[in-house]
Order: structure tokens, then sequence, then C-alpha cells
């Protein structure tokens, strides 16, 4: 039985997302155990470099897959929450940018259970919600070098703040626009009926 490329689950590029997602509690450990903030930058760097791989080698071998649309993601995500939780245990975060960014989440989730009852499986990504995650994916290892000493540590401290605290308003933004786009659907269906 021939399996077409779009269901694979054996690629190149889920084999790196399956890499990074190993990565995660290793990641974790690092910041909330270890301090170990310069390697954990290292691990999120090539966290990050092998994202950009695994979608450009996904277009590029035509590869792309169900899975991996899925897979990819989802590890950005928890690398994000990840990083946000052992930040907050390392007190290097204060706790209002997690309960932030978690409440999102739960609006989101909430949403997407509501959006399914109305017969649609997902909401069409749109670029708000990319930016808010790459600004997010930027603000985290400048706020893990912003604990450094000196004028790196200093500059990253306020670039990584700026990118985190515009990430946490597109994020919200993003919502809202999420927010609209299901009333619309229900003013469709509703129409139909």
């Amino acid at each position: 039985m021939s399996t077409s490329a779009s269901n694979r689950i054996v690629t190149i590029p889920n084999g790196l997302s399956f890499l990074r997602l190993v990565g995660v509690p290793f990641f974790f450990w690092l910041i909330a155990v270890d301090e170990s903030f310069g390697l954990a930058v290292v691990v999120l760097a090539v966290s990050g470099a092998t994202d950009w791989l695994d979608g450009y080698l996904a277009r590029r071998l035509n590869q792309q897959s169900n899975f991996g649309a899925i897979l990819d993601p989802l590890v950005d995500r928890l690398y994000i929450v990840t990083a946000l939780i052992a930040l907050s245990l390392s007190h290097v975060l204060p706790l209002w940018v997690i309960v932030t960014l978690i409440c999102r989440d739960i609006f989101m989730t909430i949403l997407l259970v509501l959006l399914k009852r109305t017969g649609h499986s997902e909401f069409p990504v749109h670029f708000v919600g990319k930016a808010a995650t790459m600004n997010l994916l930027y603000a985290l290892p400048l706020v893990l070098l912003g604990t450094f000493t000196g004028i790196i540590g200093e500059l990253s401290y306020i670039v990584g703040w700026a990118f985190l605290i515009w990430g946490i308003a597109m994020y919200w933004y993003g919502a809202i626009v999420y927010l609209d786009q299901y009333r619309t659907v229900l003013v469709s269906k509703q129409a139909h009926e």
C-alpha cells in the first residue's frame, strides 16, 4: 500500500522536529534546575535552526506531511511554555507573563472546541499568530542572555523584553482575530439554517 507524502510520518523534517521535541526536557532542566542559561541559549538556538531547517527540507524534498504540520508548531509551543515556566521558577520572569500567555491558550482552546461544534476543524492561520509566536521565540533567548552581566546582558535584557511584550500583545490580538473568525462562522451557519 503506497502512502502519499502528505500522510507520511517518517520523513527527514519530522525527524528533526522529533529531535527538537526530545530537547524540551533537557532545555527545562538547564534553566530550572541547573541554571545553565548559556547552554540553554545554545539549545534554544539549535532548536530554532532545526525548526527553520525542517520547514525548508519539507518544501525542498517535497516531504510536507499532516503529522509534521501538527508536530512542528506543537514543539514550538512546548519550547515557549517550557521556557516560560522554567524562567519563572528561576525568578527571571514574573508570574504575570506566564499567566497572561496561559490564559490566552486556555481561551483559544475553548474557542477551538466551540468551533469544532460548528463542523469546522480549525481556524485558518494568519500572519498575526505566526508573528506573535516568532516574537516570543526571539524573546526567550534574549531574556536568557539578559541574565548575563555586561553590555551584552543589558542590551539582551532590553531587546528581549521588547520582543516579549510585543509578542504578548500580538498573541492576544491574534486571539481577538480568531474570535472574530469564530463569530463570522456562527453568523454564516445561522444564515444557512
